[in-house]
């Protein structure tokens, strides 16, 4: 009774949900195969309405997300006071339970790396001194691998929405000074949780991201939750073969609101462990972030103020994951 009372006390710091009733959504979730002639439609179309989508038929080779999984899995086995050498986040690095630097946790620990080859911080470079070579191989193999069909969704997207300049999105990605980030997530079982009879234990609380894209892929763990326009979360189902892309903050800004940054959260399992990869797509520090007047008709108003992609980090440094931070860019209906 008294191990039940202390774990009990252990897990009250995390938050945990009692009443969550996830729907599956094989047949809801938008699957979208890369090849198809009318993906920059159906593209359009899942960004409007969920601002997330399963993309299939990538070209990616399997090999390439089983060796980073491989590294990444030897990685977050080895014992606790060596992963701590390679942290705390700055903001890359090792980090554990602590998710930025305004109180939210997590059931989660995670590896958080800059994807520019020009700006290796410090922090980067001792992980990848302190790991076997084939950790950056696979890390480097995986990115370059994932960026090409980064782009690809972007200018299929640009395409969809009968914009000329069809690299109005991934030019930004593409440019040497993106300010993209390769972030991998580790979730581990938590069967005190199941033993208690308490609920689901969150294991990365619900938030949108803040960037342009988030190409997310996991293992054969489910956990993923995204947020409908009717307020209700739904499970997505897991697909190690496949990539899920999410719109970010910034899309929904350039897009003048057509595309939705998705509201999302990850549940972490009882029994199995959870690993996920996310590459987030990010502009330049400087560039000038403002809904695309090529996407404007001559009666439509800008629902945002123009800032540049630093600005909106600065702020959003100052934020809870669950804020909404896009509520001050946002411009007065009045």
């Amino acid at each position: 009774m008294v191990v039940v009372s202390q774990t009990a006390a252990a897990l009250n710091q995390f938050l945990l949900i009692k009443s969550c009733k996830p729907t599956t959504l094989s047949t809801q979730i938008p699957e979208i195969n890369l090849s198809d002639p009318e993906a920059k439609t159906l593209i359009v179309k899942a960004c409007q309405e969920f601002g997330f989508f399963k993309l299939v038929n990538h070209g990616i080779p399997l090999e390439f997300m089983a060796n980073l999984e491989n590294e990444a899995q030897r990685f977050f086995k080895k014992p606790q006071s060596e992963k701590d050498k390679t942290g705390p986040p700055d903001p890359f690095g090792y980090g554990s339970k602590r998710i930025g630097s305004n109180g939210d946790i997590g059931w989660i620990e995670y590896l958080l790396l800059t994807t520019n080859p020009d700006v290796i911080t410090p922090k980067s470079h001792f992980i990848f001194q302190q790991n076997p070579e084939n950790f950056r191989y696979a890390v480097e193999g995986y990115l370059g691998e994932v960026k090409r069909m980064c782009y690809e969704v972007l200018e299929l997207m640009a395409d969809g929405l009968g914009i000329k300049q069809r690299n109005v999105f991934s030019r930004l990605l593409k440019d040497e000074k993106s300010d993209s980030c390769f972030r991998l997530n580790h979730y581990p079982p938590c069967p005190e949780v199941q033993a208690l009879n308490r609920g689901n234990l969150v294991g990365f609380g619900e938030h949108t991201d803040p960037q342009i894209i988030s190409v997310l892929r996991s293992n054969n763990t489910a956990g993923l939750q995204i947020c409908l326009r009717d307020g209700s979360w739904v499970s997505v189902p897991s697909d190690h073969t496949s990539f899920f892309i999410n719109v970010g903050d910034t899309l929904q800004v350039m897009t003048n609101g057509r595309f939705k940054s998705v509201k999302h959260r990850v549940l972490a399992d009882t029994t199995k462990h959870r690993l996920s990869m996310i590459y987030f797509g990010g502009p330049p520090l400087s560039e000038k972030i403002a809904p695309l007047p090529s996407l404007m008709s001559t009666e439509e108003k800008s629902l945002y103020k123009e800032f540049t992609w630093w600005e909106y980090k600065k702020a959003m440094y100052n934020t809870r994951l669950g804020d909404d931070r896009l509520e001050p860019f946002q411009k007065s209906s009045g």
